[in-house]
């Protein structure tokens, strides 16, 4: 299981608790276990063939993590990087952003390194305090929006 935690934490991105979530979602979608579901995205990291339903249920759910979340008041998600409070210097950001980008290319390069997913977890969980996003997804894209000088 921590194999496949790893694994959707690095493709997604995401961070554990996320990933997790990812893998019951399209399990359950899948309509099997949990832990034969997680085996399935190890076996297909490593080129072995996966149910094209199973397949389809972790793109379902990948789908789902990613999708925008409403806005406070019901409507879509606010689209810049302004969160809650103040942004951060774009030093800091691009700072935290870097150290991002290289634990997910090193927990891709090894999803089950306990480490490396560590490290993935905790830097992911700074770049939404930072730019004040529930998720890593709304994060990134905040981070890369102000780093563009778009905010």
């Amino acid at each position: 299981m921590e194999w496949a935690t790893g694994m959707v934490m690095a493709l997604v991105p995401c961070g554990a608790r996320e990933a997790r979530l990812v893998l019951a979602a399209a399990a359950e979608l899948a309509q099997a276990p949990v832990a034969d579901f997680a085996a399935a995205v190890v076996a297909g990291g490593h080129g072995q063939p996966v149910p094209a339903r199973w397949r389809r249920a972790l793109r379902r759910a990948v789908a789902a993590l990613l999708a925008p979340r409403p806005g406070p008041d019901g409507g879509p998600g606010v689209r810049d990087a302004r969160g809650v409070g103040l942004l951060p210097s774009r030093t800091r950001t691009e700072e935290v952003l870097i150290r991002f980008r290289t634990c997910r290319e090193r927990l891709a390069a090894a999803p089950g390194d306990g480490a490396a997913r560590s490290a993935m977890d905790d830097i992911a969980y700074t770049l939404c305090v930072l730019m004040g996003r529930s998720t890593v997804h709304e994060a990134v894209l905040a981070a890369e929006l102000h780093l563009a000088g778009r905010d």
